[in-house]
């Protein structure tokens, strides 16, 4: 029997990241995975697959508006079994693309349900029943994460749906409600808008995107009112009755006023629960905190030689977070002294429409923190490649006057996910805003807008 120096759980972004990391540096890697397929959740139900959904949607709403670029087309009608063709058509090829990456760096691929059977050895069961044994010097847990499902809005598959289940809908249906304003609820929210749905959003917290920058929740809420999406935010679903035809649903905003809604289905955008049930922690001495392993700096859990990384561990369930994760765990278990990862500095991003991106504090964070906060706004209205592609939306810098370092940029706009990356390297190497307007942006281009924010902290504009 081989015993692997390196065993990864689970195939995920973090996974199969930290899998190609320990073949890389020379050593023997075998990655165990229950699903038939490679890529875990963000590749199979998640990232990929509803990325291809938005893009489908944006492409309805280029050639609903193609008259005023001067083409003129019929009105665009919606083949969703198209719509999922062309999605699976990209997670299969995602997907294959994971498994090329494994044979490529020659990494063991062992397909079955793993779970830790004592220190230094896995119990992996095959869809066959049968059970084999994996031996490791090291292990990484990367098991991901699955849907939670909450008290009274369980999915059933019908008329009430979870993120997995609605990415294989078949139809658009004339009226849906989403529970959450997460990232997951608003990407949702705006394909089935934008394909004829009407979509009314329940979210329990005071804004859309809660966990964005105040000003950036405002700016998307501005934006769903003009797409006729509606919300009612400081509101929570007491009750749920199933129709034959649809559900009603009975809720109760932040003065006890009761409302009731209809409609054909329920999306249920909650959120996600961690995979750490079953899969033998307790055999090695590993607790959970809500489900959650405790890691420390290195990923290291408490039990010897077991790392962790990705949604199971109590940092941000984002893919590209899990893959700073696993090069972390996976360097550290090569011998290297890897940099801790600066979480502050990780940023979220949502491909809905407008799109939203963000990294580092938000304006009511930095003033918690004590500092002596300048902001700088600049409007997409005033950016000419912004203009070009018929798009608005807002550019906002936090930034300390003291040392005029960047503390947080904010985006909701145009390619908005994409241009955060310029603000991901400012923070990293802890810029300024002269930095920022030193640094010289192509023209015309929606990276501008960058420029001229940083500019707008000292108060001034550059070409406005």
């Amino acid at each position: 029997m081989a015993v692997y120096d390196v065993a990864v759980l689970g195939s995920g972004p973090g996974g199969y990241a930290a899998a190609i990391h320990t073949a890389k540096a020379g050593l023997k890697t075998a990655i165990i995975e229950k699903q038939p397929r490679l890529g875990g959740t963000c590749t199979l139900v998640g990232c990929i697959p509803t990325k291809a959904l938005l893009n489908s949607a944006a492409v309805h709403d280029a050639v609903l508006g193609a008259s005023a670029h001067g083409i003129e087309v019929g009105a665009p009608t919606v083949n969703m079994a198209g719509v999922l063709a062309r999605k699976a058509k990209i997670v299969d090829q995602s997907s294959n693309g994971v498994s090329f990456l494994m044979k490529k760096n020659k990494i063991d691929v062992i397909h079955g349900f793993g779970k830790i059977a004592g220190p230094g050895k896995l119990e992996v069961r095959g869809d066959d029943g049968k059970t084999r044994t994996v031996e490791y010097k090291k292990l990484i847990l990367a098991t991901g994460s699955s849907v939670r499902e909450f008290p009274g809005l369980e999915s059933d598959g019908k008329v009430v749906l979870n993120s997995d289940q609605i990415l294989e809908l078949d139809r658009v249906p004339k009226s849906m409600i989403v529970v959450g304003a997460g990232a997951v609820g608003m990407e949702f929210a705006s394909v089935f808008a934008s394909f004829g749905s009407k979509v009314t959003i329940i979210e329990l917290m005071p804004h859309l995107l809660p966990a964005e920058d105040e000003e950036i929740s405002k700016e998307i809420e501005r934006a769903y009112r003009k797409r006729k999406i509606d919300f009612m935010v400081e509101t929570k679903v007491e009750s749920l009755e199933r129709l034959p035809s649809g559900v009603k649903a009975t809720v109760v905003g932040k003065d006890g006023k009761k409302k009731v809604l209809e409609a054909e289905l329920l999306l249920s955008a909650i959120g996600r629960k961690p995979n750490t049930e079953g899969i033998g922690l307790e055999t090695v001495g590993i607790t959970t905190e809500r489900g959650f392993i405790p890691v420390d700096s290195m990923m290291r859990t408490k039990a010897p030689d077991i790392y962790a990384i990705g949604d199971i561990v109590p940092t941000a369930m984002l893919a590209h977070l899990a893959q700073h994760e696993a090069a972390v765990a996976a360097d550290h278990i090569a011998g290297k002294t890897p940099e801790p990862i600066r979480y502050d500095r990780c940023p979220g991003a949502t491909y809905c429409s407008p799109e939203v991106a963000s990294v580092g504090l938000t304006e009511k964070a930095a003033r918690e923190k004590g500092y002596d906060v300048r902001v700088g706004k600049f409007p997409f209205s005033a950016n000419g490649k912004a203009r070009i592609v018929g798009e608005t939306g807002l550019v906002k810098i936090v930034a300390d006057a003291r040392y005029d370092e960047v503390l947080g940029v904010h985006i909701i706009g145009p390619h908005a996910t994409d241009l955060i990356a310029e603000a991901c390297a400012a923070l990293r190497l802890e810029a300024t805003t002269e930095d920022l307007v030193k640094t010289i942006h192509p023209h015309p281009t929606l990276s501008e807008a960058v420029g001229e924010a940083a500019y707008a902290v000292s108060g001034d504009t550059l070409h406005m």
